[in-house]
């Protein structure tokens, strides 16, 4: 049996479908994964949504669903090289990862060993998420002492950015609902409400100013550093399109460093990054795990367990 969420006409939660299809084989310079989690994106229901933000992914109809996925290697096919049945793994394959099976090309699929020590729930959460937190960062030249205001500090980038952050030497500020203070605390980020009157709230916090942004939900957070005075070479967005306010610049999960993922999973096994995790659904349950991340209020990450 293989099950696969299936969805053949662009909408909201409701389009998605669970169904059998026939079982995958490895082919040539293919890995077959029997999938265990699969960490959820916005992007996925945002592609999943609009026919527009599909094409920019190169997906069709009909599709599967998700992108991020940990697992086990059940087949290798002719020329697959560098990894071997029984392997765990995490990775990224767009519009095939929550299914029971999904072929893997070796590359350009991103496909990476996972550690021990590192749960196959926490490795579905990397690959989108922990090289967009990383290529945002970088995008900005993130340096020790620096102040920077991250936006949407609570969502499923937003918790790897504010510890990578940390982690680098520099102060956060991070823009969020009120409910999700005390979670951005326990992460070490200085906390501020989003909305009108943004940029008042953060001089009155910051008031020697921030250095550096990174919007990761749309363009208010690289609008308000602007407004502060903060140079648009030290302003990144990932969600507001090619052509961001201001010159900013925007970044996005492939322009990330090769090494961004086994940093992040050298940090957790180190035990100075934590994934929170906000929810678990079973892939029967697609649809309510898709209504919860619509919802962009989720503190962490939601895996579909198989």
């Amino acid at each position: 049996m293989n099950r696969a969420v299936i969805y053949e006409a662009f909408g909201g939660p409701e389009v998605l479908e669970l169904r059998e299809v026939p079982e995958p084989h490895a082919g040539a310079g293919e890995l077959r994964v029997r999938v265990v989690a699969a960490g959820l994106n916005p992007m996925d229901w945002g592609i999943a949504a609009r026919q527009e933000a599909a094409a920019r992914f190169g997906i069709t109809l009909p599709s599967g669903f998700g992108s991020d996925f940990a697992d086990v290697v059940d087949e290798v096919g002719a020329g697959a090289m560098g990894f071997a049945v029984g392997d765990r793994v995490y990775g990224g394959a767009q519009g095939r990862a929550v299914a029971d099976f999904a072929l893997v090309k070796t590359p350009p699929d991103a496909l990476f060993h996972t550690p021990d020590g590192i749960s196959d729930e926490v490795g579905s959460t990397l690959p989108v998420a922990g090289h967009t937190a990383a290529a945002a960062l970088a995008a900005i030249g993130l340096r020790p002492g620096d102040t920077v205001l991250v936006g949407g500090a609570a969502g499923g980038v937003g918790v790897f950015a504010v510890q990578l952050a940390r982690l680098a030497g520099a102060s956060v500020i991070g823009t969020a609902s009120e409910a999700t203070f005390e979670f951005l605390r326990e992460l070490g980020a200085e906390r501020v409400a989003y909305g009108p009157g943004l940029a008042d709230r953060v001089r009155a916090l910051a008031p020697e100013g921030v250095t550096t942004a990174t919007d990761l939900f749309g363009t208010e957070t690289a609008e308000t550093a602007l407004a502060l005075g903060v140079a648009p070479e030290r302003i990144s967005t990932i969600a507001a399109g090619p052509n961001p306010p201001g010159g900013v610049r925007a970044t996005g999960a492939s322009d990330a460093l090769p090494d961004a993922v086994e940093r992040i999973t050298d940090a957790i096994l180190a035990g100075t990054l934590t994934v929170p995790i906000a929810a678990t659904f079973p892939i029967e349950q697609i649809r309510d795990a898709v209504t919860l991340q619509a919802g962009r209020h989720v503190h962490g990450k939601i895996v579909i367990t198989l």
